[in-house]
């Protein structure tokens, strides 16, 4: 028989998942998680990820596997990707000011 996990939800309504269920959705263990945790390359809720922490951890271990990019360089590569991101967004806004 099957055991159904309880859904927890963060305050702002985001669904959160466990270390352990996050290592076996991204082929990890739990003690890699923990270390992305205090390294600072992930901020979980307590014992909790949110799925933004979860495809984090997929896009380091990529970065980390297809170009040999240590934990803090990738982390710094997804870092500036979002600030990038973040600037086109508000480069696109003001051009639909004018």
């Amino acid at each position: 028989m099957s055991q159904i996990s309880p859904v927890v939800v963060s305050v702002e309504g985001e669904s959160l998942i466990s270390f352990e269920q996050a290592a076996t959705v991204t082929q990890t263990s739990v003690t890699i998680i923990e270390r992305f945790s205090s390294l600072g390359l992930i901020e979980p809720e307590g014992e909790m990820l949110r799925s933004q922490d979860v495809t984090r951890i997929v896009q380091i271990i990529r970065l980390r596997q297809d170009l040999g990019l240590n934990l803090i360089g990738a982390a710094m590569v997804l870092d500036m990707a979002q600030e990038i991101a973040q600037l086109k967004s508000q480069v696109e806004a003001l051009r639909k000011e004018k």
